[in-house]
C-alpha cells in the first residue's frame, strides 16, 4: 500500500507535468488542482511544500524560460508575449521585470542598454572585480585566475552592456565592507537579478549578522518552505556578489562548513575574520 507521503509527491509531478504541458494556457490555480484531484487551498498548500514556490511562481518561471528561448531567436516582443500565452507586451514586461530584475528588451540586448562600470581593488581573501549600474552593485566575485577571466565571467552575464573600467562611489561604498566599516553597510545599494525565490533567499542571507552563521535548514525555515532546504542550497550557490551577500555565513547542520563557490578555505577565512572583528569590538 501506498504511504500518503507517495501519494503526495505523485500528485505534485503529475501538476509539475500539467503545467510543463500546459503553461501556454496559463491555467488558473482551480485546473491545476482539479487536474489533481484537490481543492485550490490544499494543492497551494501541498506544491508549496514540495517545489519551494507556489503554482503562480511555477507558473511564471516555466513562462519567462520559454520567453527568453524565443527573445533568443529574435522573436519580437509581441510574438513573445503571444506564445507564451501572455495578454499582451505589458504582462511580458511585468514578468521579467519581477523574475530577472530588467525589461524584456534589456535581456534580448543582453544588456545592451545598460552602463556598467566595473573596477579591481584587493580585499582580505584576495583579488575581487566589482561592477555596478547606476542602481547599484550588480556584481562581485574572486579574481583568482586573473583579471581577464574575472571580467570575461562578468561579460557572459551582461555579453553586450556597455563596460567602463572605473571605480564610482557605489563600489566604494560596497568595498568599505573590507576595512571592517560595517557602520555603512546601509549605503551599499545592490542590482540584482533573480528569481522571487532566489531573491528572498538572497535577502534573508542579508541578515544574517557579521560573525554569526546559519544553516541551510535555517534559511528554508525562516522563508517559510521548510522543506526546501536543497533548494536553498542552490540559491545559495547562484550568489552573484560575493562577500556582500553572506553566503560564506551558511553552513551545514552538521556544524560542517559545506562547499563555497570561491573555495572552502576562502570560506573558513571568511567566518574566523568576522569572529574575530566582532570579538575585538
Amino acid at each position: 500500500m501506498e504511504t500518503q507521503q507517495a501519494i503526495n509527491y505523485k500528485r505534485i509531478a503529475e501538476a509539475i507535468a500539467f503545467y510543463r504541458e500546459r503553461f501556454r494556457e496559463q491555467p488558473s490555480l482551480e485546473e491545476a488542482a482539479e487536474h489533481v484531484h484537490l481543492s485550490p487551498f490544499h494543492f497551494q498548500r501541498m506544491f508549496r511544500e514540495w517545489a519551494g514556490v507556489t503554482p503562480k511562481q511555477f507558473l511564471q518561471y516555466l513562462s519567462l524560460e520559454y520567453a527568453k528561448g524565443l527573445l533568443k531567436r529574435s522573436a519580437t516582443l509581441f510574438d513573445t508575449a503571444h506564445e507564451t500565452g501572455l495578454s499582451g507586451t505589458g504582462r511580458l514586461h511585468d514578468l521579467f521585470i519581477r523574475m530577472e530584475g530588467m525589461t524584456p528588451g534589456e535581456y534580448k540586448n543582453g544588456g545592451e542598454q545598460l552602463e556598467i562600470n566595473y573596477s579591481f581593488a584587493e580585499s582580505p581573501f584576495g583579488p575581487v572585480i566589482v561592477a555596478s549600474t547606476h542602481k547599484g552593485i550588480c556584481h562581485m566575485a574572486f579574481a583568482d585566475r586573473g583579471r581577464e577571466a574575472a571580467f570575461r565571467e562578468l561579460l557572459e552575464r551582461f555579453p553586450n552592456a556597455h563596460y567602463t573600467q572605473l571605480l564610482d562611489t557605489v563600489q566604494q561604498n560596497a568595498l568599505f565592507i573590507f576595512t571592517q566599516d560595517w557602520s555603512r553597510l546601509h549605503e551599499i545599494k545592490l542590482h540584482l537579478k533573480g528569481t522571487p525565490f532566489q531573491l528572498k533567499v538572497w535577502e534573508t542571507l542579508l541578515r544574517i549578522p557579521a560573525g554569526g552563521v546559519s544553516t541551510y535548514a535555517g534559511i528554508a525555515e525562516k522563508i517559510d518552505h521548510p522543506s526546501a532546504s536543497r533548494a536553498v542550497g542552490t540559491a545559495v550557490g547562484c550568489n552573484p556578489v560575493a562577500f556582500l551577500i553572506p553566503c560564506h555565513r551558511v553552513i551545514k547542520a552538521s556544524g560542517e562548513l559545506g562547499g563555497y563557490h570561491w573555495g572552502d578555505v576562502r570560506k573558513a577565512a571568511m567566518i574566523g575574520w568576522e569572529a574575530s572583528k566582532i570579538h575585538q569590538r
